[in-house]
C-alpha cells in the first residue's frame, strides 16, 4: 500500500457529501498534472527524479550484487534486505520512469488499464515494504535479545515463510483496492497526481464513495498497523533487553545490529504520515504530490545508502569488491 492508504488525504474530506451522478463519462485514459503545476521547474523536477532513480536502480542493484557475490552476505537478515531492495526498485519502477516521459513530452497520459495496473503494483510494493521492515524487525530483535539461538531460530525456511505469509497479505490487499477503484464511475480524466494513487482516483468519483472510502479506511488501517504494531513490539523489547545491558560495548553492538533496520524503520514511516502530521488545507493537493515524490521515491532511494554507510559487513564486502576490480 502506498503511504495514502494510512489516512485520506485532506482533500478527500473536502469532497461535496453529493455530486451529479448523471455527469459521469466512460473513462479510457488518464491525464496527469505532475509533480507540480509550474512550468519552470519541469527542468528541475525532471533532473531530480531522474537523478533520485538512478541512484536508486544502482543502489540497490549495488546491494543485490554484493549480497551474491559474497558468501558471507548470505544470511536470513541480507536475505531479508535483498527482498526490500527488489520492492523499492519495483516501486521507482513503475512510477518514475513513466513521469520523466510525461515532463518531456508534456502529455501525461495513461490509459485505464495501465493506471488500474500502477495502482495495484504501488499499493502492493509500499505494503510490502513494511511487512518486509516487520520482518527485519523480528530478525534484529533475536540477534540482541536471543544472540546464541539465532541460527538457530532465524533460519532461510523461517524468512521463506514470513515472506510468503506477507504476499498472501498485500497481494489480495492490492487487488481489492484495484478492483474498487476500477469499479468507479468518474467525471474527469484529470488526476492532481503524478502517479495512479487511491485519493486522487477517488477524489474524480462523481459520488463519494462511502462503501469504498470505509473499506479503505478498515481494512487499510489494519494492513498498514499490523507491521507497524509488529516493528513497534519488536523495539519496546529490544530496549528493555538493552536498558539491562550494564556494558558500553554491549550498548555499542545492541546499536550496530539495530541502528540500519532503525533508521530505514523511522525513515520509511516518517516520510509516509508527515503530510498528515501538519496539515495544510490551502495546498493540499500541491503538497500531496510532494510528499509522494519523497515517500515512493526519495526514501526507497536512500535505503541501499544506509545500508552500505552504516553496516560494516556490506562496506567491507564493497571493499573487497573493489578490490577485485582493481586487480
Amino acid at each position: 500500500m502506498t503511504a495514502n492508504t494510512f489516512l485520506l488525504p485532506t482533500q478527500v474530506l473536502l469532497w461535496p457529501l453529493v455530486m451529479d451522478e448523471a455527469n459521469w463519462t466512460s473513462v479510457s485514459e488518464f491525464v496527469f498534472s505532475g509533480v507540480s503545476d509550474r512550468q519552470e521547474l519541469q527542468p528541475l523536477i525532471f533532473a531530480g527524479l531522474l537523478a533520485t532513480y538512478l541512484v536508486n536502480v544502482f543502489g540497490n542493484s549495488m546491494l543485490l550484487g554484493l549480497m551474491w557475490a559474497n558468501p558471507l552476505l548470505r544470511t536470513p537478515m541480507y536475505f531479508l534486505l535483498s527482498q526490500l531492495a527488489i520492492a523499492d526498485m519495483c516501486m521507482v519502477s513503475v512510477i518514475v520512469p513513466q513521469a520523466l516521459v510525461h515532463i518531456l513530452t508534456q502529455h501525461g497520459a495513461i490509459s485505464f488499464t495501465g493506471c488500474m495496473v500502477q495502482l495495484f503494483i504501488c499499493v502492493a510494493m509500499g505494503n510490502m515494504g513494511g511487512y518486509l521492515l516487520a520482518t527485519m524487525a523480528y530478525d534484529r530483535y533475536v540477534a540482541v535479545c536471543d544472540p546464541l539461538r539465532y541460527a538457530a531460530v532465524v533460519t532461510r525456511s523461517l524468512c521463506l515463510k514470513m515472506e510468503a505469509a506477507s504476499w498472501a497479505v498485500v497481494i489480495p490487499h492490492a487487488l481489492l483496492d484495484t478492483i474498487m477503484i476500477a469499479e468507479l464511475h468518474y467525471c474527469g480524466n484529470r488526476l492532481q497526481h503524478f502517479f495512479c494513487d487511491l485519493p486522487p482516483l477517488l477524489l474524480l468519483s462523481c459520488t463519494r464513495p462511502i462503501t469504498i472510502e470505509l473499506v479503505i479506511y478498515t481494512e487499510g488501517f489494519l494492513v498498514v498497523l499490523t507491521p507497524f504494531a509488529f516493528i513497534l513490539a519488536s523495539y519496546v523489547r529490544i530496549g528493555v533487553a538493552v536498558a539491562r545491558l550494564r556494558s558500553a560495548q554491549g550498548l555499542r553492538k545492541a546499536f550496530v545490529t539495530c541502528g540500519s533496520h532503525l533508521t530505514v524503520v523511522i525513515l520509511f514511516y516518517a516520510t509516509a504520515t508527515s503530510p498528515y502530521i501538519y496539515p495544510d488545507f490551502s495546498d493540499t493537493q500541491e503538497k500531496d504530490r510532494v510528499a509522494a515524490v519523497f515517500y515512493t521515491i526519495v526514501a526507497p532511494s536512500l535505503n541501499p545508502l544506509i545500508y552500505s554507510l552504516r553496516n560494516k559487513d556490506v562496506a567491507a564486502a564493497l571493499r573487497r569488491t573493489g578490490r577485485k576490480v582493481r586487480a
